[in-house]
């Protein structure tokens, strides 16, 4: 036998497909969750901020607040409770999808979701920085809303990291 096809049959043995037991199916219970946790984290902080905060904003460096929110009175009284939610089912998401029963949580989906989480961090940070500090601040949307709160989110997204990193064979 030769050593070309000894190899391609060493290949053969590792099956590339992503149904197979051993490396488990594509859609779980728990990959589906995390989705839905993850996608209503988005939708909403999305909600929230085009169509129920008030709208608020930098004129000439000058803070404009405008306290007439529009929405459900419920939601318009958690103010600044609303990013809360929304980055927690985010961040509550990308934990429940780094189970190894989740294509993120086995193989190289441990690796980047752990490289995401942790460079989305870090430029979360960095745009805090460059952006929100400087005279006058520029208007980006949630960065403006948060201030300092930002720093949470990006030590949250490296934290949600780690949890991909304990994964990691």
């Amino acid at each position: 036998m030769s050593k070309l096809s000894r190899l391609s049959s060493l290949r053969k043995d590792k099956s590339d497909d992503p149904l197979a037991p051993e490396t488990g199916p594509v859609f779980s219970a728990r990959f589906v969750i995390a989705l839905v946790l993850m996608l209503g984290g988005i939708g909403w902080l999305v909600y929230y901020y085009v169509g129920i905060r008030p709208t608020d904003g930098w004129i000439d460096g000058v803070p404009v607040k405008d306290q007439d929110g529009t929405g459900p009175k419920a939601i318009q009284d958690l103010q600044g409770w609303n990013y809360l939610i929304g980055f927690g089912a985010i961040m509550l998401g990308l934990v429940v999808a780094a189970h190894k029963s989740t294509p993120l949580g086995r193989g190289r989906g441990v690796v980047v979701g752990m490289l995401g989480c942790f460079l989305i961090g870090l430029l979360w940070i960095c745009v805090y920085y460059v952006t929100q500090t400087s005279n006058p601040p520029k208007d980006i949307a949630i960065f403006n809303d948060l201030e300092q709160k930002n720093l949470f989110v990006g030590i949250a997204l490296m934290a949600v990291g780690f949890t991909f990193a304990t994964k990691w064979e």
